[in-house]
C-alpha cells in the first residue's frame, strides 16, 4: 500500500489525465456537443470518492450495487458518492458519502487528491471525484436503502485490458458502451469514466480496444 500510495501522490502531482481519458470509456455515439469537462451552470455539484484499502487480493476499490429503489441510476453498479449539499465543499461531500453508503469515517481516509471533474448529461450532475486511501480492510457498513451489495475489486482489475469490454444498448439512447467486467458485474457510463482515469494515472492510454465492426467514436 505504501509504494501505491506513493506512486499515485506523484502521479496526481504531475497533472491529470483529463476529459481524454474519461472519453475513451464514454458510450457512443456521443452526445451531440458534449464533453466530460464541461461545467453548465444548470448542473448540480456531486461528489464520489475512489477508495482504495488493502483487500484480500492486494489493493482493492469498494464499489456500490445502488439501490433497485433509488430514482437515478437504479441498480448499476457506482462509486460511493451523492449530491453536494448547500455549502458543503465537494471534498466534504465525498467523504461523508463514503460514511453514510459504506460506514467508512472521514478520519480513516487520507485523501490524496482530486481527479477531473465529469458532467453526466443524463442526470445533468458534474461530479467531482477524489482518490483516498486507508491502511486497513474497513468493516463495511452499507445504507440498506441505497446500497444493494458492495463490490470490492482489486486495483489489478482495473488495471487488466483483458476485463474491458464492449455491449450494445437498445433501451433509452441505442449505442455501444465499453464496460470494466467485475466479478460478473457490468461498470459502465460515468463510473467506467471515473475509473478509467484513475487507471491512466498508472497506465497512460488504457482504454477498450476499437470496435470489431468498423465503427469508430
Amino acid at each position: 500500500m505504501g509504494d501505491l500510495e506513493r506512486e499515485l501522490r506523484a502521479r496526481l502531482a504531475e497533472g491529470l489525465p483529463g476529459a481524454e481519458a474519461q472519453q475513451r470509456f464514454a458510450p457512443i455515439p456521443l452526445l451531440d456537443g458534449w464533453s466530460p469537462d464541461q461545467r453548465p451552470d444548470s448542473a448540480r455539484p456531486a461528489a464520489a470518492m475512489i477508495l482504495i484499502f488493502p483487500g484480500h487480493e492486494g489493493p482493492a476499490v469498494p464499489l456500490t450495487l445502488r439501490h433497485h429503489s433509488l430514482p437515478r441510476h437504479a441498480g448499476q453498479v457506482s462509486l460511493p458518492g451523492g449530491a453536494l449539499d448547500p455549502g458543503e465543499s465537494a471534498l466534504a461531500a465525498a467523504l461523508r458519502e463514503a460514511e453514510e453508503e459504506i460506514g467508512v469515517v472521514s478520519d480513516r481516509i487520507r485523501v490524496l487528491g482530486p481527479l477531473s471533474t465529469l458532467w453526466i448529461a443524463a442526470s445533468n450532475f458534474v461530479v467531482h471525484p477524489f482518490v483516498g486511501v486507508t491502511d486497513v480492510r474497513p468493516e463495511f457498513r452499507l445504507r440498506a436503502n441505497e446500497v444493494s451489495a458492495l463490490l470490492e475489486v482489486p486495483v489489478r482489475h482495473l488495471r487488466d485490458r483483458g476485463r474491458l469490454r464492449w455491449a450494445a444498448r437498445t433501451a433509452g439512447r441505442p449505442g455501444r458502451y465499453p464496460y470494466f467486467d467485475v466479478g460478473n458485474e457490468v461498470v459502465w457510463g460515468a463510473t467506467a469514466m471515473m475509473l478509467g482515469e484513475f487507471v491512466s494515472l498508472f497506465d497512460p492510454g488504457h482504454g477498450p480496444e476499437a470496435l470489431d465492426d468498423g465503427r469508430d467514436r
